[in-house]
C-alpha cells in the first residue's frame, strides 16, 4: 500500500469537541473479563495498551445499564454502582495517561437475556413483544412504565460516563439487542406508539437519544451503533431501500446523534444494488454526519468465510487497499478495527509503518492468550 493512501487514515479528526489523533477506532468487543461485573485493573491495562498503540478512539465492550434486565452475560461490566464506576474511572485515567480517547458502549440486551444470568438471576428478559426472534418467545413484553425506566437508565449511564471523564458515549442499537428489537419488524409486534410503522418502531431509540442529549448537554458526543443484520438472522434488514434507510437515519439524527457507527460483517460489500457504497457510505451520503465503518477490517477472507468454525485464518490486511480507497473517497470518516486489534495491540502502528508481515495472527491460540 502507498503512503499516499495511508495518509488519510492517520490524519487527525475532530468533531464536536472529540479530537482524535487519527481515524482509527477500536470496535466494541465483549470479553467477559470483569468478575462481579466490575472492570478490573487488568481491564484498564488491556485498554491502556490499545491507547499506547495509538488507536484514535477506543469504544469499550458493551457495558450494561442499571435496568434490572439489561445484562445477558456473566462477567461483563456494569456501568452503574460505585464499584463499577470506580473501575471505569481507572480505565479512563489509564487510557488518558497513554494519550488515548475512550467511549463506553451503553447496552441493554433485551430478549437475548436468559434466566439465571446475574446480577438478579430471577429476572426475565424484557423486550418490545417478548420475542427473541420471529416465532421464538422469551421473557415479557415491556409496558410503558418499563420503557420509561429503560430510557431513564440509559440517560443516567451517559451522565455517569461523562462525570468520570469518558470522551463520548456510544448507544448500542445493533445486532438484535433491545433497541434493535424495537427497530426490527421481526421482533416488534406492538400496536401502540412504539410499533407498526418505521417511525413508531424508532420511537424508543429516539426517546433514548433525546433523554441522553438532555442529560449530557449539546457538546458531549453521542455515537449510535446500528446494523441491518441481527445475531438472530444475518440476512435481516431494517431498511430494504435507501429511502427507508434515510427515513430511519433522519429520525435518529434529529434526535441528537453526532456520529453513526454502521455495523456490517464485511465492510467491502455493497448495501444496496446499483451502488458500491457500503452501509457506512450510504449513512454518510444520507445524513452528512460523521460515520464509522466496521466489518472484518484487517482479517483475511479465509477467517470470515462461512463454515470456518475452528477460527483459523490470519489478521493479514488483505483488503486494506479497498478500505483506504473508500476512506479517501470520503465515503466514511473513521474506521473501526475489531478482532485484529483484539489480538494485536500494535496493529495500528504496524499498518502505519507498513509492517503487515509482523501482525499477530487471529486464531484460537491467540484468543486463549489475549491481553
Amino acid at each position: 500500500m502507498s503512503n499516499n493512501k495511508l495518509n488519510k487514515l492517520f490524519e487527525s479528526y475532530t468533531h464536536k469537541g472529540l479530537s482524535l489523533k487519527n481515524r482509527t477506532v477500536m470496535a466494541p468487543m465483549t470479553r467477559t473479563f470483569s468478575p462481579n461485573y466490575i472492570p478490573s485493573p487488568e481491564v484498564a491495562d488491556y485498554y491502556r495498551r490499545r491507547a499506547e498503540g495509538d488507536v484514535g478512539l477506543i469504544i469499550t465492550e458493551g457495558t450494561f445499564i442499571s435496568h434490572k434486565a439489561a445484562n445477558g452475560y456473566e462477567r461483563v461490566p456494569a456501568i452503574y454502582g460505585d464499584e463499577a464506576l470506580a473501575g471505569w474511572q481507572h480505565v479512563v485515567d489509564e487510557v488518558h495517561k497513554a494519550g488515548g480517547k475512550i467511549a463506553p458502549q451503553l447496552w441493554h440486551v433485551g430478549a437475548v437475556r436468559k434466566l439465571g444470568v446475574g446480577p438478579d438471576k430471577s429476572v426475565p428478559a424484557y423486550s418490545p413483544s417478548g420475542l427473541f426472534k420471529p416465532g421464538a418467545e422469551n421473557g415479557v413484553a415491556m409496558s410503558k412504565e418499563d420503557i420509561n425506566e429503560v430510557v431513564a437508565s440509559f440517560a443516567q449511564a451517559a451522565v455517569d460516563a461523562k462525570t468520570i471523564g469518558f470522551d463520548a458515549i456510544e448507544i448500542h442499537g445493533a445486532h438484535g439487542y433491545l433497541i434493535d428489537q424495537f427497530l426490527w419488524q421481526g421482533t416488534n409486534h406492538r400496536n401502540d406508539e412504539y410499533g407498526g410503522s418505521l417511525e413508531k418502531r424508532a420511537r424508543f431509540a429516539v426517546e433514548i437519544i433525546e433523554a441522553i442529549r438532555t442529560a449530557v448537554g449539546e457538546s458531549f458526543p453521542i455515537i449510535f451503533r446500528f446494523s441491518q443484520w441481527k445475531q438472530q438472522d444475518y440476512d435481516a434488514k431494517l431498511a430494504e431501500t435507501p429511502e427507508e434507510l434515510a427515513s430511519l437515519l433522519t429520525l435518529l439524527s434529529n434526535a441528537g446523534v453526532d456520529i453513526f457507527h454502521a455495523s456490517t460483517r464485511r465492510f467491502w460489500l455493497p448495501e444496496f444494488e446499483g451502488s458500491s457504497l457500503n452501509l457506512a457510505g450510504w449513512t454518510k451520503k444520507l445524513t452528512n454526519k460523521p460515520v464509522i465503518t466496521v466489518g472484518s477490517v484487517g482479517l483475511d477472507e479465509d477467517f470470515i468465510g462461512e463454515g470456518n468454525t475452528d477460527l483459523s485464518g490470519t489478521s493479514n490486511p488483505t483488503n486494506i487497499n479497498g478500505l483506504l480507497e473508500r476512506l479517501n473517497n470520503n465515503e466514511f470518516d473513521l474506521v473501526a478495527i475489531g478482532r485484529a486489534l483484539l489480538v494485536d495491540p500494535q496493529w495500528v502502528h504496524k499498518i502505519r509503518d507498513q509492517k503487515e508481515n509482523e501482525i499477530a495472527p487471529f486464531n484460537k491460540k491467540a484468543l486463549a492468550s489475549l491481553s
